[in-house]
């Protein structure tokens, strides 16, 4: 078993480092493929590329020949084509490398694909970076058996750890965790109204998971006008005059508020008189900003809702628990598909002795009916068809035993592959 995975993260360099060995294209990780997988000793290769990890999967020789004779290890190979590749120094990055080999090297895919790995960890895009890490590696044709069945089995696992554990369930991030309280008061976001007050860049993100989840009419204001239209432009929204924030809290489902102003652009006194116009709808207000926008006091109006940004660091803290408590069940699935695996790894060692001493069976088999054949030679057909159905039965069920036992995942299995090839008197010309 060769398997090797040399990479950086964002826990092992910083960034200046992983920009310099990003692939920042597809086109760019293709003609990487085609280079890498003509070096000596590379068999297969997959390149795993995205803003917070670098990363190259193979199957490996374990040393190879360079033009000197010298014997040079499949490590130096990948990394001195990373150096050439991105024409960078060695020593710039070398020290900023993990390298895993074979069941480590196993584990840590099977980390990083289910979101184990991540700068926060059950966040869904590592899966599918995963996923179009190796579909451009299969069209590229670096992949075969051994990375073909290890890429899939990452991706199952994934699934496994989505499906079976909430790791993904609870939002870690300030503005995920806002539209989280949001849909805890209303079901139904594609017919609520949004304002967003300010263009803080959480306010953006938060913005961006509620249209994301479906949130219906948009409105943005600000004290610069021109930017309210930049956001309205982008999310398809439409920009009002800060003047008439008033008019458009009385329409608004929602408020997400991050201005830089230093005093509140919302209070109590504001909603008491809004709130009649607007029946007393509910009103869900998030301030994201520092110093608070929202006056705290709006809390105590009747179908008011206010989150400022502690409540929602506080629910981050709580879901960051959460998810780790979580990450511990995942990591008992990882370690169930990692063993998994490995035994479907050690019963292909086992394959060509098994298919040697089934083909010789076969053939000691057929050598048998022809000479039975010759001495009978009167037999119809029909008799000399039972017959055949007859060997070949008594061969598979002798064969059934061994052929179980070799391919099983024992502690003596090399001893138990030697002992067979004595028995059945398989040599190395043979298998």
């Amino acid at each position: 078993m060769s398997l090797i995975v040399i990479g950086l993260n964002h826990t092992t360099a910083p960034v200046e480092i992983r920009e310099k060995l990003a692939f920042n294209s597809k086109d760019t990780v293709r003609k990487a493929l085609k280079e890498l997988i003509t070096e000596e000793g590379i068999k297969e290769a997959v390149i795993l590329s995205t803003c917070n990890r670098v990363e190259i999967y193979a199957y490996i020789s374990a040393f190879c020949s360079n033009e000197g004779g010298q014997r040079k290890s499949s490590e130096e190979i990948i990394i001195n084509f990373l150096a050439n590749f991105h024409k960078i120094e060695k020593r710039n990055f070398e020290k900023f490398l993990y390298i895993y080999h074979d069941r480590e090297a196993v584990e840590h895919l099977f980390k990083v694909a289910s979101s184990l790995d991540s700068m926060i960890v059950g966040e869904p895009q590592i899966t599918g970076q995963v996923k179009e890490a190796y579909d451009l590696a299969l069209a590229e044709r670096t992949t075969s058996l051994i990375l073909n069945h290890l890429m899939n089995k990452a991706l199952f696992t994934a699934k496994r750890v989505r499906n079976e554990t909430r790791i993904g369930e609870n939002p870690v991030s300030v503005s995920y965790a806002a539209v989280g309280l949001i849909k805890k008061v209303f079901d139904e976001l594609s017919k609520k109204t949004i304002l967003l007050i300010g263009a803080g860049e959480m306010a953006e993100l938060a913005l961006r998971h509620l249209i994301g989840g479906g949130v219906g009419n948009v409105y943005i204001t600000n004290r610069t006008f021109e930017r309210a239209e930049e956001l309205a432009k982008e999310f398809e929204g439409v920009a009002v005059p800060f003047e008439k924030l008033n008019e458009h809290l009385v329409k608004a489902d929602i408020v997400i508020c991050s201005t830089g102003a230093p005093h509140y652009v919302i209070t109590a006194k504001m909603l008491r008189e809004i709130m009649p116009l607007r029946k007393y709808k509910p009103l869900f207000l998030i301030d994201i900003a520092v110093p608070r926008n929202i006056d705290p006091a709006c809390n105590d109006l009747d179908n008011v809702y206010l989150y400022n940004i502690d409540d929602l660091q506080d629910v981050v803290d709580s879901n960051i628990l959460e998810r780790k408590k979580e990450a511990s069940k995942a990591l008992r699935i990882i370690q169930e598909e990692t063993e998994k695996f490995f035994q479907w790894i050690n019963s292909l060692e086992s394959v060509p002795l098994i298919v040697s001493i089934r083909s010789k069976a076969e053939q000691i088999r057929q050598e048998e009916m022809e000479k039975f054949k010759s001495r009978f030679k009167d037999l119809s057909p029909e008799v000399l068809s039972s017959i055949e159905y007859l060997t070949q039965s008594i061969t598979n069920k002798i064969m059934h035993h061994p052929t179980v036992a070799l391919k099983n995942n024992c502690e003596d299995k090399e001893m138990l592959i030697y002992s067979a090839r004595r028995l059945f008197g398989i040599d190395d010309e043979e298998e």
